[in-house]
């Protein structure tokens, strides 16, 4: 073999190796600090107070909350981790949005590994009824066996499945 094709042998080698370790640092960085969120699902997120971000960033106003002292009779008082290692774990529910993933400024933090980063959230929409949304997930969030694929309210009861962890809405 010639001295040229020797050199370019040893420096396509090594573009590929440095190619390598660029990936295995964007994996890792990705798995760490989650994946960028979209424009469209950021703008329609709301900020919660324990997760509002430092920078003090552009987010829209959250959506109205369902009615306070005076809500309806019956209606869902709480969030309620029925499967997983969160079993038992319960949220109230007052207006606010609640996020649920593995990234640790969800509201339920998910340690489990078909969950994502974002993987869902669950919020009250204009009428007061609650609502749960993928936010496009790998593994998907299923409400009583259903995948779902668009924003869907939430009846009492009703399993909302991610990964190995079951919720339920409750009053």
């Amino acid at each position: 073999m010639s001295e040229l094709t020797l050199t370019v042998m040893r420096l396509g080698f090594l573009a590929v190796l440095w190619l390598f370790v660029i990936v295995a640092v964007q994996v890792i960085r990705s798995d760490l600090f989650g994946t960028k969120v979209n424009q469209r699902t950021a703008a329609r997120r709301p900020a919660t107070p324990a997760a509002a971000p430092a920078g003090g960033g552009h987010q829209a106003p959250p959506p109205q909350a369902a009615p306070g002292p005076g809500r309806r009779r019956g209606a869902p008082s709480q969030l309620v981790v029925v499967q997983g290692s969160l079993a038992g774990t319960t949220v109230a529910l007052q207006g606010q949005t609640i996020t649920l993933g593995r990234a640790h400024d969800s509201t339920i933090v998910l340690d489990d590994d078909y969950a994502s980063s974002r993987h869902a959230r669950i919020y009250p929409d204009q009428t007061g009824q609650w609502t749960v949304e993928d936010l496009g997930s790998t593994n998907g969030t299923y409400l009583d066996r259903q995948r779902l694929t668009a924003p869907t309210p939430l009846q009492p009861g009703m399993p909302i499945r991610i990964g190995r962890t079951v919720i339920e809405l409750r009053k």
